[in-house]
Protein backbone atom coordinates (compact mmCIF):
# COMPACT_ATOMS: atom_id res chain seq x y z
CA UNK A 1 0.00 0.00 0.00
CA UNK A 2 2.67 2.19 1.27
CA UNK A 3 4.48 1.75 -2.28
CA UNK A 4 1.61 2.58 -4.38
CA UNK A 5 0.67 5.67 -2.94
CA UNK A 6 3.78 7.02 -3.39
CA UNK A 7 3.82 6.25 -7.16
CA UNK A 8 0.15 7.15 -7.57
CA UNK A 9 1.47 11.01 -6.04
CA UNK A 10 4.21 11.20 -8.54
CA UNK A 11 2.61 10.23 -11.54
CA UNK A 12 -0.70 12.62 -10.87
CA UNK A 13 2.06 15.42 -9.78
CA UNK A 14 3.72 15.05 -12.97
CA UNK A 15 0.55 15.62 -15.06
CA UNK A 16 -0.39 17.94 -12.96
CA UNK A 17 2.58 20.17 -13.35
CA UNK A 18 2.57 20.44 -17.23
CA UNK A 19 -0.47 22.59 -17.50
CA UNK A 20 0.28 24.29 -14.45
CA UNK A 21 3.90 25.91 -15.27
CA UNK A 22 2.77 25.95 -19.13
CA UNK A 23 0.44 28.32 -18.06
CA UNK A 24 2.76 30.38 -16.03
CA UNK A 25 4.68 30.80 -18.90
CA UNK A 26 2.75 31.66 -21.77
CA UNK A 27 1.77 34.75 -21.11
CA UNK A 28 5.60 35.85 -21.03
CA UNK A 29 6.23 34.11 -24.61
CA UNK A 30 3.43 34.67 -26.81
CA UNK A 31 1.70 31.68 -26.15
CA UNK A 32 2.72 30.39 -29.63
CA UNK A 33 3.08 26.63 -31.03
CA UNK A 34 7.20 27.48 -30.84
CA UNK A 35 6.51 27.20 -26.47
CA UNK A 36 4.38 23.92 -26.49
CA UNK A 37 6.97 22.29 -28.40
CA UNK A 38 9.95 23.70 -26.42
CA UNK A 39 7.85 22.30 -23.06
CA UNK A 40 7.34 19.13 -24.57
CA UNK A 41 10.83 18.82 -25.24
CA UNK A 42 11.92 19.73 -21.55
CA UNK A 43 9.35 17.41 -20.11
CA UNK A 44 10.53 14.20 -22.54
CA UNK A 45 14.14 14.62 -22.33
CA UNK A 46 13.79 15.22 -17.58
CA UNK A 47 11.36 12.04 -18.47
CA UNK A 48 14.12 10.14 -19.89
CA UNK A 49 16.82 11.40 -17.37
CA UNK A 50 14.23 10.27 -14.51
CA UNK A 51 14.63 6.84 -16.18
CA UNK A 52 18.12 6.82 -16.72
CA UNK A 53 18.94 7.75 -12.76
CA UNK A 54 16.27 5.10 -12.02
CA UNK A 55 18.65 2.33 -13.57
CA UNK A 56 22.00 3.87 -12.96
CA UNK A 57 20.66 3.97 -9.15
CA UNK A 58 19.92 0.30 -8.88
CA UNK A 59 21.94 -1.54 -11.21
CA UNK A 60 25.00 0.03 -9.15
CA UNK A 61 24.48 1.06 -6.16
CA UNK A 62 23.74 -1.05 -2.95
CA UNK A 63 20.39 -0.48 -1.87
CA UNK A 64 21.11 1.64 1.28
CA UNK A 65 23.16 4.06 -0.82
CA UNK A 66 20.40 4.20 -3.24
CA UNK A 67 18.08 5.39 -0.58
CA UNK A 68 20.77 8.33 0.60
CA UNK A 69 21.57 9.55 -2.73
CA UNK A 70 17.72 9.81 -3.52
CA UNK A 71 17.16 11.58 -0.17
CA UNK A 72 19.74 14.47 -0.66
CA UNK A 73 18.06 15.01 -4.13
CA UNK A 74 14.46 14.82 -2.76
CA UNK A 75 15.82 17.30 -0.01
CA UNK A 76 17.47 19.77 -2.39
CA UNK A 77 14.19 19.56 -4.58
CA UNK A 78 12.23 20.92 -1.53
CA UNK A 79 14.32 23.88 -1.02
CA UNK A 80 13.42 24.92 -4.92
CA UNK A 81 9.56 25.13 -3.94
CA UNK A 82 7.35 26.49 -4.81
CA UNK A 83 6.98 25.86 -8.24
CA UNK A 84 6.14 30.05 -9.62
CA UNK A 85 8.51 30.99 -12.27
CA UNK A 86 10.49 33.77 -11.14
CA UNK A 87 9.99 37.47 -13.20
CA UNK A 88 14.06 37.51 -13.36
CA UNK A 89 12.78 34.76 -16.52
CA UNK A 90 10.92 36.76 -18.54
CA UNK A 91 12.09 37.80 -21.98
CA UNK A 92 13.30 41.45 -23.14
CA UNK A 93 12.90 40.43 -26.81
CA UNK A 94 16.72 39.83 -27.48
CA UNK A 95 17.41 36.69 -26.30
CA UNK A 96 16.59 32.77 -27.99
CA UNK A 97 13.10 32.55 -26.75
CA UNK A 98 13.47 28.74 -26.56
CA UNK A 99 17.19 28.56 -24.51
CA UNK A 100 15.37 31.30 -21.47
CA UNK A 101 12.00 28.43 -22.17
CA UNK A 102 14.27 25.67 -21.24
CA UNK A 103 16.24 27.62 -18.43
CA UNK A 104 13.07 28.87 -16.74
CA UNK A 105 11.61 25.25 -16.77
CA UNK A 106 15.24 23.65 -15.52
CA UNK A 107 15.29 26.21 -12.78
CA UNK A 108 11.61 26.09 -11.32
CA UNK A 109 10.72 22.80 -11.87
CA UNK A 110 13.97 20.85 -13.01
CA UNK A 111 14.61 18.48 -9.84
CA UNK A 112 11.02 17.56 -8.56
CA UNK A 113 10.20 16.99 -12.12
CA UNK A 114 13.20 14.25 -12.73
CA UNK A 115 12.60 13.01 -9.23
CA UNK A 116 9.26 12.26 -9.39
CA UNK A 117 10.09 10.76 -13.17
CA UNK A 118 12.33 8.33 -11.43
CA UNK A 119 9.79 7.32 -9.28
CA UNK A 120 7.75 4.63 -10.69
CA UNK A 121 10.87 2.26 -12.04
CA UNK A 122 12.60 2.96 -9.17
CA UNK A 123 9.77 2.60 -6.41
CA UNK A 124 9.14 -0.75 -8.83
CA UNK A 125 12.58 -1.82 -8.11
CA UNK A 126 12.69 -1.65 -4.47
CA UNK A 127 9.25 -3.37 -4.49
CA UNK A 128 10.63 -6.10 -6.26
CA UNK A 129 13.59 -5.79 -4.15
CA UNK A 130 11.22 -6.35 -0.73
CA UNK A 131 8.78 -9.01 -1.87
CA UNK A 132 10.38 -10.98 -4.74
CA UNK A 133 7.58 -13.27 -4.77
CA UNK A 134 5.36 -10.62 -6.47
CA UNK A 135 5.85 -8.43 -9.41
CA UNK A 136 5.67 -4.74 -9.95
CA UNK A 137 3.86 -4.76 -12.88
CA UNK A 138 0.25 -3.30 -11.13
CA UNK A 139 2.51 -0.92 -9.83
CA UNK A 140 2.64 0.35 -13.59
CA UNK A 141 -0.79 0.47 -14.29
CA UNK A 142 -1.70 2.80 -10.77
CA UNK A 143 0.96 5.03 -12.09
CA UNK A 144 -1.26 5.45 -15.49
CA UNK A 145 -4.14 5.73 -13.85
CA UNK A 146 -2.95 8.65 -11.83
CA UNK A 147 -2.13 10.17 -15.08
CA UNK A 148 -5.59 10.17 -15.88
CA UNK A 149 -7.22 11.35 -13.23
CA UNK A 150 -4.83 14.50 -13.73
CA UNK A 151 -4.79 14.46 -17.51
CA UNK A 152 -8.70 15.10 -16.81
CA UNK A 153 -8.49 16.66 -13.22
CA UNK A 154 -6.94 19.94 -13.80
CA UNK A 155 -9.06 21.61 -16.67
CA UNK A 156 -12.29 20.02 -15.38
CA UNK A 157 -11.77 20.47 -11.27
CA UNK A 158 -8.73 22.26 -10.50
CA UNK A 159 -8.76 25.14 -12.51
CA UNK A 160 -12.09 26.34 -12.04
CA UNK A 161 -11.38 26.52 -8.90
CA UNK A 162 -8.10 27.48 -7.92
CA UNK A 163 -6.05 30.34 -9.35
CA UNK A 164 -2.69 29.11 -11.22
CA UNK A 165 -0.76 30.64 -8.09
CA UNK A 166 -2.59 29.00 -5.42
CA UNK A 167 -2.68 25.59 -7.60
CA UNK A 168 1.59 26.01 -7.83
CA UNK A 169 1.36 26.20 -4.04
CA UNK A 170 -0.70 23.62 -3.34
CA UNK A 171 1.33 21.04 -6.02
CA UNK A 172 4.50 22.74 -4.05
CA UNK A 173 2.96 21.58 -0.23
CA UNK A 174 1.86 17.83 -2.16
CA UNK A 175 5.24 17.44 -3.47
CA UNK A 176 6.68 17.51 0.18
CA UNK A 177 4.60 15.52 1.55
CA UNK A 178 5.75 12.82 -1.76
CA UNK A 179 9.21 13.21 -0.68
CA UNK A 180 8.86 12.72 2.97
CA UNK A 181 6.78 9.37 1.90
CA UNK A 182 9.34 8.15 -0.49
CA UNK A 183 12.47 8.80 1.23
CA UNK A 184 10.27 6.62 4.52
CA UNK A 185 9.63 3.82 1.96
CA UNK A 186 13.23 3.68 0.96
CA UNK A 187 14.28 3.59 4.82
CA UNK A 188 11.86 1.10 5.43
CA UNK A 189 12.53 -0.74 2.28
CA UNK A 190 16.57 -0.93 3.66
CA UNK A 191 15.25 -1.95 6.99
CA UNK A 192 13.15 -5.15 5.92
CA UNK A 193 15.88 -6.44 2.97
CA UNK A 194 14.57 -10.00 2.99
CA UNK A 195 18.44 -11.00 3.20
CA UNK A 196 22.34 -9.42 2.93
CA UNK A 197 21.52 -10.13 -0.73
CA UNK A 198 19.39 -6.92 -0.58
CA UNK A 199 22.09 -4.67 0.68
CA UNK A 200 24.69 -5.69 -1.81
CA UNK A 201 24.89 -3.76 -5.65
CA UNK A 202 21.98 -4.42 -7.74
CA UNK A 203 23.66 -4.91 -10.65
CA UNK A 204 24.24 -8.84 -10.21
CA UNK A 205 20.91 -10.23 -10.78
CA UNK A 206 20.48 -7.52 -12.88
CA UNK A 207 22.72 -8.27 -15.52
CA UNK A 208 21.73 -12.00 -15.33
CA UNK A 209 18.41 -11.35 -16.24
CA UNK A 210 19.54 -8.79 -18.75
CA UNK A 211 21.58 -11.56 -20.23
CA UNK A 212 18.76 -13.91 -20.39
CA UNK A 213 16.86 -11.48 -22.93
CA UNK A 214 16.93 -12.38 -26.63
CA UNK A 215 16.79 -9.92 -29.46
CA UNK A 216 13.07 -11.16 -31.11
CA UNK A 217 12.08 -10.42 -27.58
CA UNK A 218 12.83 -6.60 -27.17
CA UNK A 219 11.63 -6.28 -31.19
CA UNK A 220 8.48 -7.30 -29.84
CA UNK A 221 8.29 -4.82 -26.89
CA UNK A 222 9.85 -1.91 -29.14
CA UNK A 223 6.95 -3.20 -32.01
CA UNK A 224 3.89 -3.43 -29.49
CA UNK A 225 4.79 -0.75 -28.06
CA UNK A 226 5.36 1.53 -31.28
CA UNK A 227 2.19 0.20 -32.84
CA UNK A 228 -0.35 1.89 -30.08
CA UNK A 229 1.29 4.71 -29.39
CA UNK A 230 1.59 5.03 -33.60
CA UNK A 231 -2.28 4.19 -34.13
CA UNK A 232 -3.09 6.95 -30.84
CA UNK A 233 -1.25 9.81 -32.87
CA UNK A 234 -2.60 8.82 -35.88
CA UNK A 235 -6.90 7.94 -34.75
CA UNK A 236 -5.92 11.45 -32.87
CA UNK A 237 -5.13 13.75 -35.85
CA UNK A 238 -7.79 11.93 -38.15
CA UNK A 239 -10.25 12.98 -35.75
CA UNK A 240 -10.03 16.36 -34.90
CA UNK A 241 -8.47 17.91 -38.33
CA UNK A 242 -10.22 15.55 -41.10
CA UNK A 243 -14.07 14.96 -39.39
CA UNK A 244 -14.22 17.59 -36.12
CA UNK A 245 -13.02 20.48 -34.33
CA UNK A 246 -15.31 19.67 -31.65
CA UNK A 247 -13.52 20.70 -28.30
CA UNK A 248 -11.78 17.54 -26.46
CA UNK A 249 -12.49 15.60 -28.75
CA UNK A 250 -8.83 14.29 -29.01
CA UNK A 251 -9.24 13.46 -25.50
CA UNK A 252 -11.09 10.32 -25.95
CA UNK A 253 -8.02 8.48 -27.74
CA UNK A 254 -5.84 9.55 -25.23
CA UNK A 255 -7.65 8.48 -22.35
CA UNK A 256 -8.84 5.22 -24.01
CA UNK A 257 -4.71 4.73 -24.34
CA UNK A 258 -4.14 5.35 -20.86
CA UNK A 259 -6.96 2.82 -19.58
CA UNK A 260 -5.70 0.11 -21.95
CA UNK A 261 -2.43 0.35 -20.11
CA UNK A 262 -4.20 0.41 -16.73
CA UNK A 263 -6.40 -2.51 -17.57
CA UNK A 264 -3.28 -4.92 -19.08
CA UNK A 265 -0.67 -4.32 -16.22
CA UNK A 266 -3.45 -4.57 -13.55
CA UNK A 267 -3.67 -8.05 -13.91
CA UNK A 268 -3.69 -10.68 -16.59
CA UNK A 269 -7.44 -11.70 -16.54
CA UNK A 270 -8.42 -8.56 -18.37
CA UNK A 271 -6.92 -9.30 -21.57
CA UNK A 272 -8.14 -12.32 -23.55
CA UNK A 273 -6.36 -12.99 -26.57
CA UNK A 274 -9.08 -15.31 -28.26
CA UNK A 275 -11.65 -12.17 -27.53
CA UNK A 276 -9.33 -9.18 -29.00
CA UNK A 277 -7.11 -10.38 -31.96
CA UNK A 278 -10.03 -11.06 -34.14
CA UNK A 279 -11.67 -8.07 -32.87
CA UNK A 280 -8.67 -5.97 -34.03
CA UNK A 281 -8.62 -8.01 -36.94
CA UNK A 282 -11.97 -7.19 -38.08
CA UNK A 283 -11.66 -3.43 -36.89
CA UNK A 284 -8.06 -2.30 -38.35
CA UNK A 285 -9.84 -2.68 -42.11
CA UNK A 286 -13.10 -1.44 -40.76
CA UNK A 287 -11.18 1.78 -39.34
CA UNK A 288 -9.40 2.19 -42.78
CA UNK A 289 -12.52 2.04 -44.77
CA UNK A 290 -14.43 4.61 -42.78
CA UNK A 291 -11.27 7.10 -43.19
CA UNK A 292 -12.84 9.18 -45.87
CA UNK A 293 -16.02 9.30 -44.07
CA UNK A 294 -17.07 12.59 -42.18
CA UNK A 295 -19.59 11.32 -40.35
CA UNK A 296 -18.56 11.99 -36.87
CA UNK A 297 -21.16 9.64 -35.58
CA UNK A 298 -20.04 6.63 -37.40
CA UNK A 299 -16.51 7.27 -37.31
CA UNK A 300 -16.13 8.35 -33.84
CA UNK A 301 -17.62 5.40 -32.24
CA UNK A 302 -15.63 2.73 -34.54
CA UNK A 303 -12.43 4.59 -34.36
CA UNK A 304 -12.64 4.91 -30.88
CA UNK A 305 -13.38 0.98 -30.31
CA UNK A 306 -11.04 0.10 -32.91
CA UNK A 307 -8.19 2.26 -30.98
CA UNK A 308 -9.14 0.28 -27.47
CA UNK A 309 -8.89 -3.28 -29.10
CA UNK A 310 -5.86 -2.61 -31.17
CA UNK A 311 -4.25 -1.01 -28.00
CA UNK A 312 -5.81 -3.85 -25.45
CA UNK A 313 -3.75 -6.15 -28.06
CA UNK A 314 -0.23 -4.17 -27.65
CA UNK A 315 -0.46 -3.14 -24.18
CA UNK A 316 -1.98 -7.14 -23.10
CA UNK A 317 1.00 -8.80 -25.31
CA UNK A 318 2.91 -6.57 -23.48
CA UNK A 319 1.84 -7.84 -20.08
CA UNK A 320 2.29 -11.33 -20.93
CA UNK A 321 5.74 -10.59 -22.26
CA UNK A 322 6.95 -8.36 -19.86
CA UNK A 323 10.39 -9.18 -18.30
CA UNK A 324 12.14 -10.10 -14.94
CA UNK A 325 11.12 -7.45 -12.42
CA UNK A 326 14.54 -6.67 -11.63
CA UNK A 327 14.89 -5.18 -15.13
CA UNK A 328 11.98 -2.47 -14.14
CA UNK A 329 13.69 0.16 -14.78
CA UNK A 330 16.08 -0.96 -18.08
CA UNK A 331 13.33 -1.53 -19.54
CA UNK A 332 11.08 1.30 -18.53
CA UNK A 333 13.96 3.26 -20.60
CA UNK A 334 13.46 1.14 -23.80
CA UNK A 335 9.57 1.79 -23.78
CA UNK A 336 10.03 5.20 -23.13
CA UNK A 337 12.64 5.69 -25.76
CA UNK A 338 9.63 3.86 -28.42
CA UNK A 339 7.18 6.25 -27.31
CA UNK A 340 9.11 8.77 -28.81
CA UNK A 341 7.08 7.88 -32.07
CA UNK A 342 3.83 9.23 -29.68
CA UNK A 343 5.41 12.57 -28.69
CA UNK A 344 7.11 13.66 -31.38
CA UNK A 345 4.10 13.22 -32.95
CA UNK A 346 2.02 15.02 -30.63
CA UNK A 347 4.31 18.25 -30.83
CA UNK A 348 3.40 18.01 -34.69
CA UNK A 349 0.08 17.45 -33.81
CA UNK A 350 0.09 20.40 -31.51
CA UNK A 351 1.35 22.59 -34.14
CA UNK A 352 -0.75 21.52 -36.93
CA UNK A 353 -3.83 22.40 -35.26
CA UNK A 354 -5.27 26.26 -33.11
CA UNK A 355 -6.68 23.61 -30.08
CA UNK A 356 -3.66 24.19 -28.00
CA UNK A 357 -3.66 28.09 -28.23
CA UNK A 358 -6.99 28.42 -26.90
CA UNK A 359 -8.01 30.42 -30.05
CA UNK A 360 -10.86 28.37 -31.73
CA UNK A 361 -13.11 27.81 -28.79
CA UNK A 362 -12.26 30.25 -26.46
CA UNK A 363 -12.03 27.73 -23.79
CA UNK A 364 -9.45 27.78 -20.74
CA UNK A 365 -10.05 23.78 -20.58
CA UNK A 366 -9.36 22.89 -23.35
CA UNK A 367 -6.10 25.25 -24.02
CA UNK A 368 -4.59 23.77 -20.08
CA UNK A 369 -5.80 20.16 -21.50
CA UNK A 370 -3.38 20.53 -24.82
CA UNK A 371 -0.80 21.97 -22.65
CA UNK A 372 -0.51 18.86 -20.59
CA UNK A 373 1.13 17.10 -23.60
Amino acid sequence: MFYAIVIFISAFLIFLVQPLIAKQILPWFGGSAAVWGTCLLFFQSALLAGYAYADVLTRYLSMKRQVMVHGVLLVAAIITMPIIASDAWRPFGNEDPILRILGLLLATIGLPYFLLASTTPLIGAWYWRRHQASAPYRLFALSNFASLLALLGYPFLIEPWLGNRETAWAWSGLFCIFAVLCFALGLSTVKNAQNIGDQQVGGSDLNDAAHSIHIGQWLRWVALSAIGSALLLGVSSHLTQNISSAPLLWVVPLALYLITFIISFDHPRWYKRAVFLPLAIVLVPAMAWLSDSLNLKMVTPVYALGLFVVCMVCHGELARLKPHPSRVANDAIELLWTNEWLWTGLRKFARDTKDCRGNRFGSGRVSSLCQAW
